[in-house]
């Protein structure tokens, strides 16, 4: 798998973000992947605003919303992430949104890029920085996708030595976004986009947004979620 961050300039609030992509990547391949900031997402959206909204913004924007020494511990759209996705960085002098609905965002972006680029097989990614339970520093994750399936599932199958698996599934969407995110950096680097190439992928032209939900009561991590289960629910979430 190949993975080549691409250099841009900077990307202005409701600027046409296909063409945007068109001009720093002249080709795609067919059976490509291209990771997409989702900051550039959200501002190709329009989604800025005052930082003095901030607190108001993100509270508004999370299922669950506490507030911790260092950020607000947000979920949003079942996501576990900080201040809700909303930034300040790399923006000058306002707030940044994620894409207000990220899987018809990604699904929008493919479609036109398919058409731009007259190809089939293309995979895209919204990428955003989240933080793992006990680890220090970020990782990106998908916020959204389309284009392939986002899941492999190994249940059923064996190990080398015949054990059937019983719960592993990988999660492939969060794994190229990672790989992506770590490309493209986090600080001034002005790469925005990545383009993953070769990598073992299921393409489908078929979105299925909730195949990365996990079920609640499932989760690794339910006892710590289970005080908040009720407003969880009710946010359909």
């Amino acid at each position: 798998m190949k993975i080549q961050p691409v250099k841009t300039s900077y990307f202005k609030p409701k600027e046409n973000l296909p063409l945007f992509i068109k001009r720093y990547i002249p080709a795609l391949k067919e059976g490509s992947i291209l990771a997409v900031s989702s900051k550039v997402a959200g501002l190709w959206e329009g989604r800025i605003a005052d930082v003095c909204s901030r607190e108001k913004l993100i509270k508004e924007n999370s299922q669950l919303c506490i507030k911790t020494a260092l950020c607000y511990f947000t979920i949003v759209d079942g996501m576990v992430m900080t201040n809700a996705g909303i930034d300040q960085s790399n923006i000058k002098g306002k707030l940044a949104l994620l894409p207000k609905e990220p899987y018809k965002t990604a699904a929008k972006l493919r479609k036109e890029l398919c058409a731009i680029y007259k190809i089939k097989n293309l995979g895209v990614i919204l990428t955003d920085s989240m933080i793992l339970p006990l680890r220090t520093g970020v990782i990106s994750a998908a916020v959204g996708y389309a284009g392939f399936k986002g899941v492999k599932d190994y249940r059923g199958k064996r190990d080398i030595f015949g054990r059937k698996f019983k719960t592993t599934l990988v999660d492939i969407a969060d794994t190229l976004a990672a790989s992506a995110g770590f490309m493209m950096g986090e600080g001034r680097q002005k790469t925005p986009l990545a383009v993953i190439e070769d990598a073992p992928v299921v393409f489908t032209a078929r979105q299925k947004k909730g195949e990365l939900k996990y079920p609640l009561k499932d989760d690794l991590y339910y006892p710590f979620f289970k005080p908040f289960a009720s407003s969880l629910k009710q946010s359909g979430k």
